[in-house]
């Protein structure tokens, strides 16, 4: 067998010699002159004549989506300056006067980009490899974030989190965007004058997203392979002002009603905060002080039915703030590191007394990460100490060798000073033009017990046209590869009869290819429509047949935002342990080798409404028996201030008789009001049959300055018998940015 995965990696070898044919000369296709200002520039929506005339324009915006071919028809002029505190752009933006804008609130997603909005995409280190996104809506809404490379693709992730300031004014014609961004906020190299740039204009009356520079359709409008140049008149100054200190102090009253010892609720009032220190101008040192997450947004909760631990995604900031240097390690199945197993022990959250994070540039085509976190004694656990350090050097045009190691290690006094790490080397290869991607990768863990088989290597990459996309993936995990703090939910396997978990490695193969239709003619409903298929292989250590999963679609986008997927899937297990599903109140359900096929039908209407809904319906076998899936997802938006949306999630499994039929109930009320861009009100009510919980949370979050806040956060939790109550909490929160 080990000559049979070494046969396949070498096969592979090829593909990244390929030649890079052409990649995106947008740089040297697409310059900005920035100079500095002789005038003050002052944000107040209005395109003062002195202001902004003397400085170059930047328009004849091109078309990238839906379709990447022509100038757009709404066009957008963009100019340019600083001075020695902030980086200034002006964006006029030409429609009807038809504009959209979903929401006020700052830093959501959706909202931001279901609107009209205007961006501009930064690589400040030139290398390819990272930037920042400053964006605004017509009505006034912000958003920013890092710009991270995964699987060739770049991606906006909106986590980051920094000081900065717009200001808009709509007009019957056109509207204006101004911001101003310090360039203390920004990591450059003050010796380094051209730095990677590109604006993108979201047009929601025609539905398309255009861009200053022209590049394929089948690259995100945020990618930092296909930006411009900006190019300074001299070299930007080192930022000033490198110190950054955000404290907080919080109030709060928790109450725990299945303890109990506990008859009232236990007042706490806390401080903390964090301290930002640019050690050089592309080099940042975050540390916090007894971090307190009381205004983290609330876990979407979701009906779990599979055999594995499902992992819900991290809300905290501290961790999320330029995370992708230590998280893009792995596969999509599979992530060495996963920051949200920091601070918690067998289920149970553990006060975090300290950490730090040094993340940067330490020369242009080296980018490190290091990170330390110190938990609590308490009761039950010791006190840990978590480390990461990762670095990724740039090699050729765009590729990079990777490099990661995790520690965790108790600190206090214990029976045992026990510890866990893992270490592990990857190459991402990239091609010039972006359209081959490939990481090769290897992975290990240590541990006191000094295990064998604690492996993990493989392969994943894609090749991507504008019709024709492609991709592979080849995961080979020894049984004793531990990933205490990362994902890898397949190695574990729970015995429900003797309530056993049992490690086993395996092996995973997955092919997907995917083939679009792009209808020519302005009579067309559709934007696209094409065939896409994926398939999974799970086999044991020993090369035996483990799992297998076949999936089949056709999808259609219309033009007017819609979607409509239809999916067929075939599956295959050879279950190796008694395995409950629906409840522990059942038989579970025995070994043997299963086969179950089912259908999906999955509709998402037209976005720009004021009433947005989305189905997905699917029926078919389940392992012995059946299950109906139906979710129906409404949101009525009351423009621009208020959103309210209900999600009801049904499962209906029938398992063969004498090993249990149930109804599983999973419902979602929110409700967002934005009373402006700087006061939201987010509520959040959720039930859930399958885990027994009702739960009610809200939050109202006044931003009184820039980065600095007001939060009231309240949270309670019921079971679903009875409604009884299990714990409630009320936390004022204030931070404020020195």
């Amino acid at each position: 067998m080990k000559r049979f995965w070494a046969a396949s990696l070498l096969a592979l070898v090829p593909l990244v010699t390929v030649s890079q044919n052409g990649g995106g000369n947008t740089r040297a296709l697409f310059k900005y002159q920035i100079r500095k200002t002789t005038e003050p520039i002052v944000l107040d929506g209005t395109i003062g004549e002195k202001e902004w005339e003397p400085h170059q324009l930047a328009t004849n915006f091109f078309n990238h989506w839906p379709n990447d071919e022509g100038q757009a028809q709404n066009q957008t002029e963009v100019r340019m300056t600083y001075d020695h505190e902030n980086v200034y752009i002006m964006a006029k933006c030409y429609d009807t006067g038809k504009r959209i804008v979903q929401s006020l609130v700052r830093d959501n997603d959706d909202d931001y980009w279901g609107s009209d909005n205007f961006s501009v995409v930064l690589d400040p280190v030139n290398t390819k490899q990272s930037g920042w996104l400053f964006g605004v809506t017509a009505g006034g809404s912000e958003l920013e974030g890092s710009l991270v490379i995964e699987d060739g693709q770049t991606w906006m992730s909106p986590n980051w989190d920094n000081k900065w300031s717009s200001k808009t004014t709509q007009y019957p014609d056109y509207w204006v965007a101004e911001i101003a961004i310090p360039l203390k906020t920004l990591r450059y190299n003050p010796n380094q004058r051209d730095w990677g740039i590109n604006f993108i204009r979201g047009d929601k009356q025609n539905n398309a997203y255009t861009t200053w520079t022209q590049f394929p359709v089948n690259f995100n409008g945020v990618s930092i392979n296909y930006m411009g140049t900006l190019e300074w008149d001299q070299s930007p100054e080192k930022a000033k002002g490198t110190f950054i200190l955000n404290p907080y102090v919080t109030s709060s009253s928790i109450r725990d009603f299945e303890d109990s010892e506990q008859q009232e609720a236990e007042l706490n009032n806390d401080l903390g905060g964090e301290v930002k220190v640019a050690l050089t101008s592309s080099l940042n040192l975050d540390l916090t002080l007894f971090p307190d997450f009381s205004n983290a947004d609330v876990d979407q909760q979701v009906t779990n039915i599979t055999r594995f631990d499902i992992f819900l995604p991290e809300q905290r900031n501290f961790f999320l703030e330029n995370n992708d240097i230590f998280s893009n390690f792995g596969t999509y199945d599979i992530k060495p590191f996963f920051s949200r197993r920091i601070g918690i022990m067998e289920g149970e959250a553990i006060p975090i007394d300290f950490g730090g994070r040094l993340t940067g540039n330490i020369t242009q085509n080296l980018r490190v990460g290091v990170m330390n976190v110190q938990t609590r004694r308490t009761d039950e656990f010791a006190a840990q100490n978590y480390s990461v350090a990762a670095f990724q050097q740039k090699v050729l045009q765009r590729s990079a060798i990777k490099a990661l190691f995790i520690n965790r290690q108790a600190t206090s006094a214990t029976s045992e000073m026990e510890y866990s790490r893992n270490a592990g080397l990857e190459f991402s290869y990239i091609s010039e033009s972006g359209k081959l991607n490939n990481t090769f990768m290897y992975h290990t863990s240590l541990t006191p017990e000094n295990l064998e088989d604690t492996h993990f290597y493989g392969f994943t990459g894609n090749y991507l046209t504008k019709r024709f996309r492609t991709g592979w993936l080849l995961n080979v995990v020894g049984k004793n590869y531990i990933t205490e703090l990362g994902v890898n939910p397949r190695l574990e396997n729970y015995n429900a009869l003797t309530e056993e978990t049992i490690r086993l490695g395996y092996t995973l193969f997955n092919p997907w290819v995917r083939y679009l239709f792009f209808p020519e003619g302005e009579n067309s409903k559709l934007n696209y429509h094409g065939l896409r298929t994926w398939n999974n292989l799970y086999l044991n250590s020993d090369g035996s047949f483990n799992e297998l999963e076949n999936n089949l679609a056709y999808d259609f986008e219309y033009r007017n935002t819609a979607k409509l997927n239809l999916i067929g899937r075939y599956q295959k297990v050879d279950l190796l342990f008694p395995t409950e599903l629906i409840g522990d109140e059942f038989t579970p359900i025995p070994i043997g080798n299963y086969s179950f096929s089912r259908f999906d039908v999955q509709y998402s209407s037209d976005v720009r409404k004021t009433f947005v809904w989305n189905t997905n319906v699917g029926y078919g076998q389940f392992f012995n028996g059946t299950r109906l899936g139906a979710m129906l997802q409404g949101s009525l938006r009351f423009r621009p201030w208020g959103t309210f949306g209900l999600t009801y999630d049904y499962n209906d499994i029938r398992l063969a008789e004498g090993y249990g039929e149930k109804n599983l109930h999973l419902a979602r009320f929110n409700g967002n009001i934005s009373f402006s861009n700087k006061l939201f009100l987010t509520n959040v009510v959720q039930y859930n049959s399958r885990d027994n919980n009702f739960s009610a949370f809200s939050r109202l979050q006044w931003r009184y300055s820039p980065m600095s806040d007001i939060f009231l956060i309240y949270n309670e939790n019921h079971d679903t018998e009875g409604l009884g109550i299990k714990n409630r909490s009320m936390v004022l929160k204030v931070t404020y940015w020195l």
